[in-house]
């Protein structure tokens, strides 16, 4: 039998110092199932001062936590994974009945979350520093040791509320920091969940801790200088903003941006193995994530093809409730944002584009009130056409159609964003040149969504990121430790 999800989970907690403690503020948020549109919770936005006991609480445990030996910090984590693995199908429940994602895309992003703990247990080699025997001259030898900086924090977005924040917190953790999360206030129930968890497995008070909240708790974190470094996903203008804020505070901050991400495909390319990767990238998550398909860009005489037969598979994308099991698409994740993709998509027929697919107000039989927007595409749309040059962050789709791999690359290195882009093919020249000459942190090769996993970190250049260490893998190693050079002579 499946995990029950409730109707109503009430008003949710922030925890800090070890415990789940209710907010004093007066001003709450309600938490939307976006299906229903009816109201599953209320998330509060969190005063100042309560910010200020989470830090209070991280700051107080960070130097025994620092001097704890590393294969002893990561025993949490290793009983976290454990927790997390029993209780996988709950998140994933959880997760898609405040996102409204379908049931097997919340499934994955819990197993990305857990693979980034997995990743972190590995702290004790991959924190090793370096030495080099009579290295400044004989007898005089240097060595780096990686040491923690203090409190950490991060502010995770709406798209992936259970996954984000442990492309973060497991590794600062493990590194000997503490930490403060800030969960999406949006979607905060299944990493409220995630945390009651954390709280089974073990961490000592004030290591993990958590604020709910809006821009008051974000600028609170900011503002205290006892928090040494932010990261953030979201939005290209507040990355922009919270980027150049923590830099003026002295803080290390990476922040991920937007995206608008081309899939280039070449006249050569095994079109019936790749199209449902290709419509999985444009279309899973409904279009919600910076890893999304948004420019279909055909190249040469096959343009015709791709388009009828991507559009094809697109019409066959069922619409439906996050929990139904034969859904393949949810609907977006709150009213705002149905708002505004109905602009956009109104916007590109005002420019002339030529709307081949149109999946407004679709009928998704009992959920009539939901913020569903079906599969929706574009051809023959100009490169300087808004829907082309702005992140929409929907099921969307613009095709521009080229003559050359040349343009397809020149295309993409036009965007602002330099998130993800990907090509299909069958020639490994095509493939190699691509991979050298566009300008984007992650490049797929026959696969639509080039998520890296917990090991290597998650790439972005241009708009698309602020900072010069990235989350996950060894980039994150960096983040959350600084290199202190000690120089030995013994007389």
């Amino acid at each position: 039998m499946l995990p029950e999800v409730k109707k109503h989970y009430g008003k949710v907690q922030n925890y800090y110092d070890g415990e789940f403690v209710d907010s004093e503020t007066d001003r709450w948020l309600d938490v939307v199932n976006p299906a229903t549109r009816e109201v599953i919770a209320q998330v509060p936005c969190s005063s100042r001062d309560e910010v200020t006991a989470a830090i209070d609480a991280a700051q107080a445990a960070y130097e025994e936590w620092r001097m704890t030996p590393p294969n002893i910090r990561v025993q949490p984590l290793y009983r976290l994974k454990t927790l997390m693995e029993q209780n996988y199908e709950k998140i994933a429940r959880v997760l898609a009945q405040e996102h409204g994602k379908v049931i097997d895309e919340a499934r994955g992003s819990v197993r990305r979350a857990i693979d980034n703990i997995e990743f972190a247990c590995g702290i004790p080699s991959l924190l090793m520093g370096e030495t080099l025997v009579d290295g400044a001259a004989a007898g005089i030898d240097e060595e780096a040791i990686r040491v923690p900086l203090g409190v950490f924090a991060c502010v995770a977005p709406f798209n992936f509320p259970a996954m984000v924040p442990f492309w973060f917190w497991p590794q600062a953790v493990a590194c000997g920091n503490t930490y403060v999360v800030k969960p999406s206030e949006q979607v905060p129930l299944s990493q409220t969940f995630i945390f009651e968890l954390i709280e089974q497995a073990g961490f000592p008070d004030g290591v993990i801790n958590m604020v709910h909240g809006d821009r008051v708790v974000v600028d609170a974190l900011i503002d205290d200088p006892r928090v040494k470094g932010l990261s953030f996903v979201g939005s290209t203008p507040i990355a922009k903003l919270l980027y150049a804020k923590c830099a003026a505070a002295g803080k290390r901050v990476q922040c991920q941006g937007g995206a608008k991400n081309f899939l280039t495909v070449m006249p050569d390319a095994n079109l019936e193995a790749v199209l449902p990767n290709m419509v999985a990238s444009f279309f899973g998550n409904s279009g919600q994530r910076c890893l999304a398909g948004a420019v279909l860009v055909p190249v040469g005489d096959r343009a015709d093809e791709v388009v009828e037969k991507f559009v094809a598979a697109a019409k066959s994308i069922k619409l439906g409730y996050a929990l139904d099991p034969t859904a393949q698409m949810g609907p977006v994740a709150a009213a705002r944002h149905y708002d505004r993709i109905m602009g956009y998509i109104q916007k590109a027929i005002d420019e002339g584009a030529t709307l081949l697919l149109d999946g407004r107000h679709p009928q998704v039989p009992g959920y009539e009130n939901g913020c569903f927007i079906g599969p929706t595409v574009f051809d023959h749309v100009k490169p300087d056409a808004t829907i082309v040059r702005e992140e929409i962050f929907g099921p969307v789709v613009a095709i521009v159609r080229v003559k050359t791999l040349d343009e397809a690359i020149a295309l993409a290195n036009t965007s602002a964003f330099g998130n993800a882009s990907a090509i299909y093919t069958t020639s490994g020249k095509a493939a190699r040149e691509y991979t050298y000459r566009v300008d984007g942190g992650n490049v797929g090769i026959n696969l639509g969504v080039a998520a890296p996993m917990a090991y290597f970190p998650f790439g972005g250049m241009r708009d698309s990121f602020f900072g010069d260490l990235h989350g996950q893998g060894k980039d994150g190693i960096n983040f959350f430790t600084d290199r202190r050079v000690v120089i030995t002579r013994w007389v």
